[in-house]
């Protein structure tokens, strides 16, 4: 039975950033959440967020063309792996993986570092099954759900993506967040890439960050 490593917290304050995209999903999703003095703690507000969409999406929901935009920044700034879940889930079933994917990787490619971390993070939601039954994008109706077979949709181009920057960037919390869903055998890539795989583990074996030389005792095969 293999035991990881608990994924450490960041290492930069996002707090104030994770309070604005609250804000945003809030307005532009019209949620009922009492504001009060708890609006300046983000971990409190994060849950009570949290709360209200999981409890609309249980509701038939129509979400808009602008919530896609703040549910994946809520998503990608919510520094939890676990409860990121919430922001991901409704997308994903209104918009279809490739839009949620496409989106995670352009962050990737083009965001912060901070960004890169919160994308990597959110990417593993991505894979989930559509059961929000009841959440739409505006202009569908309740059949015109994305299908569930495109779930392989862009992991290759995120792998690859996410291989490069791993290697490419030093940021602790960006290496961190890449490595848990990083395929580190050759056979994975391309012939062109299999260097740069064996680079990837020696970076992480040799990492002076316990958590990231920990990890990849458990992802290296052979």
């Amino acid at each position: 039975m293999q035991v990881f490593m608990a994924l450490p917290g960041r290492t930069e304050d996002g707090q104030q950033l994770f309070l604005r995209c609250l804000a945003d999903v809030v307005q532009t999703l019209g949620l009922d959440v009492a504001s009060d003095s708890a609006a300046d703690d983000a971990w409190e507000w994060g849950h009570r967020v949290r709360r209200a969409l999981r409890e609309a999406c249980r509701q038939e929901l129509v979400l808009s063309e602008p919530s896609f935009g703040v549910l994946m920044a809520a998503a990608v700034y919510d520094s939890n792996p676990s409860f990121n879940r919430q922001f991901v889930e409704p997308v994903l079933n209104a918009f279809g993986y490739r839009r949620v994917r496409s989106a995670l990787l352009d962050y990737l490619r083009t965001g912060t570092d901070p960004e890169r971390a919160g994308a990597a993070r959110a990417w593993y939601w991505s894979a989930l099954p559509l059961r929000l039954s009841k959440v739409r994008a505006e202009g569908s109706d309740i059949q015109g759900q994305p299908e569930a077979e495109d779930g392989s949709v862009l992991v290759r181009e995120w792998n690859e993506a996410a291989l490069r920057e791993f290697v490419s960037n030093e940021h602790l919390d960006v290496r961190r967040c890449i490595l848990p869903g990083l395929p580190l055998w050759p056979s994975a890539y391309p012939a062109g890439l299999h260097d740069l795989v064996e680079t990837a583990v020696v970076i992480a074996r040799s990492h002076p960050d316990e958590y990231i030389r920990h990890r990849v005792v458990h992802q290296v095969r052979g």
